[in-house]
């Protein structure tokens, strides 16, 4: 695309919502958009390059915070790429983590499954385990998560 897009167009071509465009320059991870004379957000080929930037990042799942980090590393050209690199072994072993957290759920949501008749009787282990006096999974300790 040549010259300066709308904000909608931006959204065809990034696969960025325009909601979110707007959120990203909220938070800063856009710089605010120029406007017309009748105030309409305008976007450049690099607001559209920092874009497709940025949704590559969230979906390889980092945060808008990591985003913002690895924006501000993206556009240093002197810096060292050790610091990429360590950001992102970072979150391959929080998304590890999160793995682990999800695979112990499912495990349990299946013993429970396993353990409920699924007929007409009210009685219910998967309610009776929700329904049970825990501490909350986010509350424990991380070091009692497996890690791999």
């Amino acid at each position: 695309m040549n010259g300066s897009v709308t904000i909608g167009e931006a959204a065809r071509a990034t696969g960025v919502s325009a909601k979110m465009i707007r959120y990203y320059e909220e938070t800063g991870l856009l710089p605010p958009a120029r406007r017309t004379e009748a105030g309409y957000r305008v976007y450049g080929e690099e607001d559209l390059h920092t874009l497709r930037f940025v949704r590559r990042a969230r979906d390889l799942g980092f945060s808008v915070e990591d985003i913002a980090g690895l924006l501000a590393l993206w556009q240093d050209r002197g810096r060292a790429s050790a610091q990429v690199k360590a950001m992102a072994l970072q979150h391959v072993g929080d998304l590890r983590l999160r793995i682990a957290e999800l695979e112990a759920m499912a495990r349990t949501l299946t013993t429970l499954a396993d353990h409920c008749s699924g007929d007409s009787r009210p009685d219910c282990p998967i309610l009776d385990d929700l329904a049970a006096d825990r501490v909350p999974i986010a509350r424990r300790s991380k070091r009692a998560t497996p890690l791999s």
